[in-house]
């Protein structure tokens, strides 16, 4: 068999089971409907503290406006940019999974209330004067314009990625939601960790159901996965930098990433103690395990240094 024909099989059984967890999708759209709750990003704002910019006669922004943690402040610009990239993680999934039947009306469900989180994050800095308004618009033009292109991963690819995301993700805004000092702002962050969470359960769901089906060509699409896995702000300016700031305040680390990002969703597939593996199957397998010690051990010496680096501070302190 050529590549090219390996190719075309691979892609006709990736088609073969978006039709085939198509009842699957039914099934798990027609739970999140019947579980998730209603709400507005406007409850969350606090638009009594607002006053006009000078554009309008009032005040221009300055740093001493913000009352918010500096580390907490990056995170919480890091996670608006992130959500504000919908355009292109719609385009993303409705390319892999379709816009038609239940996976289509899932894509557009999915968006839309993906489109609350941003609202919300930015009328809450934007009216409490959290960060500088006009940064904060020349960065929401630089990151989308770039936009975000996830490159050829196939529709497995993405399933397993989205399931990884969408934890990630609940993490890091709950996370920082507790960083900010603020209680609304907590609360605000808390509401849209809960969509991110049931996002989290949906795709989880489909992540075992083809694993049932095709556990070869899911284990290595989670392998994949697991080992290339990249944030969806990657692209960002100065995201490096800001990640690493993110990172030593414990708003999102590696040991949140290996503990409770990665292996909740494995053990939940099972990944670990099935015994329907053929041969590339179990390959990438051991190889996601090998992956899985060295990432366990990076993280354990992340800690260790953040550790003695507190310690430090905290005696010149």
């Amino acid at each position: 068999m050529t590549v090219l024909e390996s190719a075309d099989t691979a892609a006709g059984g990736q088609a073969r089971l978006l039709y085939e967890l198509e009842p699957v999708v039914a099934e798990n759209l027609e739970r999140h409907l019947s579980i998730a709750k209603e709400w507005h990003p406007h409850d969350y704002v606090p638009w009594s503290r607002g006053r006009d910019f000078a554009f309008l006669g009032g005040e221009d922004w300055s740093p001493e406006d913000s009352t918010l943690d500096p580390v907490a402040r990056t995170a919480m610009i890091v996670n608006l940019m992130t959500e504000d990239n919908l355009p292109s993680y719609h385009r993303e999934i409705a390319t892999r999974f379709g816009r038609d039947g239940a996976w289509g009306e899932w894509v557009g469900r999915w968006t839309a209330e993906e489109g609350r989180h941003a609202i919300a994050i930015r009328d809450y800095l934007v009216t409490t004067r959290g960060v500088d308004p006009v940064e904060l618009e020349r960065l929401r033009m630089l990151h989308m314009a770039a936009g975000y292109d996830s490159g050829d991963k196939s529709m497995l690819q993405a399933l397993a990625y989205v399931s990884f995301q969408e934890l990630a993700t609940r993490v890091s805004h709950r996370n920082t939601g507790a960083a900010t000092g603020c209680p609304l702002a907590e609360q605000m962050l808390a509401r849209i960790a809960t969509d991110e969470n049931l996002h989290m359960v949906f795709y989880r769901n489909l992540g075992a159901a083809a694993l049932d089906r095709d556990p070869d060509a899911m284990l290595c699409a989670i392998r994949d996965e697991v080992v290339g896995f990249q944030m969806p702000g990657a692209g960002m300016p100065d995201f490096t930098r800001n990640s690493v700031a993110i990172a030593k305040a414990g708003i999102y680390d590696l040991r949140l990433h290996h503990d409770d990002v990665i292996m909740p969703v494995l053990r939940f597939w099972k990944v670990f103690t099935r015994d329907d593996l053929g041969p590339a199957g179990e390959q990438a397998r051991t190889e996601l395990s090998e992956f899985l010690v060295a990432l366990d051990a990076q993280a354990s010496r992340f800690i260790e240094q953040r550790d003695r680096l507190r310690a430090r501070q905290a005696a010149r302190a």
